[in-house]
Formats: structure tokens, sequence, C-alpha cells
């Protein structure tokens, strides 16, 4: 089992940051890779960006340039650097370890204001 825990989010103003972090415990040592997703109201819950064990990363095109995640793993977390935000950004933002199984974590809201 992994357990997940995501901190950071919040209300920001267009233009604005947030760092988002994903805490990973339990059997982290079977944890391949971890990524972001954030889900919108009436929306389905998409792929905001991914990294592997090995420090690959993916993105979403729409958050590509904006948005960067990277991996500690003495810290056993993965944290997400928002920039330059979009009212388009707002939703609930879940973390994602892929460890055999698919974890997920409660999620964090994270509200652009225009």
């Amino acid at each position: 089992q992994v357990q997940l825990v995501e901190s950071g989010g919040g209300l920001v103003q267009v233009g604005g940051s947030l760092r988002l972090s994903c805490a990973a415990s339990g059997k982290i040592f079977s944890i391949n890779a971890m990524g972001w997703y954030r889900q919108a109201p009436g929306k389905q819950r998409e792929l905001v960006a991914t990294i592997t064990s090995g420090g690959l990363t993916n993105y979403a095109d729409s958050v590509k340039g904006r948005f960067t995640i990277s991996r500690d793993n003495a810290k056993n977390t993965v944290n997400l650097q928002m920039n330059s935000l979009k009212p388009e950004d707002t939703a609930v933002y879940y973390c994602r370890a892929l460890a055999g199984s698919n974890y997920w974590g409660q999620g964090t809201q994270v509200t652009v204001s225009s």
C-alpha cells in the first residue's frame, strides 16, 4: 500500500504561482512513476504531468512551459511548480502513484481568479 498526501493548493490571481507537494509513504520502494492530475467541475480527470523513477517527465500540452514537475527521492515527495496560472487551471489536483496498482491522494483545490 502507498499513501499520498497533497498540500499547497489555494486561491491565486491570474498570472500567479503555486507549488503543490505530494508526500508518499508506505511501500514507496515499489513506486515506478508519479504524477499530477486535475479535475474541473463537470469535466473528466485529466493528466497534468508525470515523472518516472528515472526522472523522465511528461506534460499536458496545456501546461507545457508553465508547470514543472520534480521529484525528491530523499523526501519521498513529488512537486508541481505552477507558474503563469490561468482561470482554466482551476481544478482539484490529485497526486497519483503507480506502484503495481494505482494510488491516489485526496486532492487539493486550486482556484485561479481573474
